[in-house]
């Protein structure tokens, strides 16, 4: 999905080292994106700034997800969930469109 490693790459400064996408119906979601490698640092020493840098940054990420994706594809997103595992270094993300992805699709390819 280019949209979020484009939005990975202006946060961050770099893209992701992998993702995998599955859609089921007004569901996207993406799974198993790694966190920017400066926060691990802050985990021992302060645990409690560390998670809320991973809080505004994802705030931030949502903000700047859904205009690029709902401009890229004219998809309405209802809502984004999106967390952080700090002891697996993982992150996971859950678009919920307006509407079911396939009935879009179907619609825009008529």
């Amino acid at each position: 999905m280019k949209i979020n490693n484009r939005v990975n790459e202006e946060m961050y400064g770099r893209g992701l080292d992998w993702q995998k996408v599955e859609v089921i119906g007004d569901k996207i979601i993406i799974a198993l994106n790694r966190r920017i490698s400066v926060l691990r640092h802050l985990d021992n020493k302060d645990s409690f700034t560390a998670r809320l840098m991973d809080l505004a940054l994802l705030n931030e990420f949502k903000v700047r997800f859904k205009k690029n994706f709902e401009e890229a594809t004219g998809l309405e997103i209802r809502s984004i969930l999106k967390d952080y595992d700090p002891v697996n270094q993982l992150a996971g993300t859950i678009i919920i469109t307006v509407e079911p992805v396939e009935e879009f699709l179907s619609r825009e390819n008529l």
